[in-house]
């Protein structure tokens, strides 16, 4: 359970949102490719400092990119609240955004599939489209996306009902 200290004293977390597992399988895709790149550089130059330099240069490197692909993909996530849905977004390495909005201001729940391995895996980008300064919250890698963004339709129109809000069709 994830603890937000900025929640009213009424809200509870309704859902949280996180990233698909397949991530971290492209993270190790990534290790694999270094690992060949580290291997072919051995096999092909003479060893001697200068290649265990350069092998200690290019893993740490990788170690660092490593590391940063993973902050990026484990911090994003949604939070939907019985009053807002709350978006954190990590956009590189010491750069975080959050974006937050009542559920009155959502519009539009979206899931969109491409892909085979999107289908057979079950991940799916999930958007939610708001009345607000940021209009589209988009999530990447969402797994189930399609239940995702019904159960998130459900909570809206809970709020709507609960707070008598209407909605008017055009």
């Amino acid at each position: 359970m994830i603890n937000l200290e900025n929640l009213r004293p009424w809200e509870k977390v309704v859902m949280l949102v996180k990233r698909h597992w397949i991530v971290y399988i492209i993270l190790w895709i990534y290790l694999l490719l270094t690992i060949i790149i580290t291997v072919t550089v051995y096999s092909l130059l003479w060893v001697n400092s200068i290649t265990h330099l350069a092998n200690i240069i290019i893993w740490l490197i990788f170690s660092l990119f490593l590391y940063i692909e993973w902050l990026n993909h484990e911090l994003d996530m949604y939070v939907v609240t019985n009053n807002r849905v709350i978006w954190i977004e990590q956009i590189a390495f010491l750069n975080r955004a959050v974006s937050e909005c009542n559920l009155w201001q959502v519009q539009e729940v979206n899931s969109k599939t491409s892909w085979l391995f999107a289908n057979i895996l079950n991940y799916w980008t999930l958007s939610i489209q708001t009345a607000w300064n940021k209009t589209t919250l988009q999530m990447y890698f969402c797994p189930d996306s399609i239940q995702a963004a019904r159960k998130i339709l459900n909570v809206v129109d809970d709020y709507r009902d609960s707070h008598h809000i209407k909605t008017e069709d055009k």
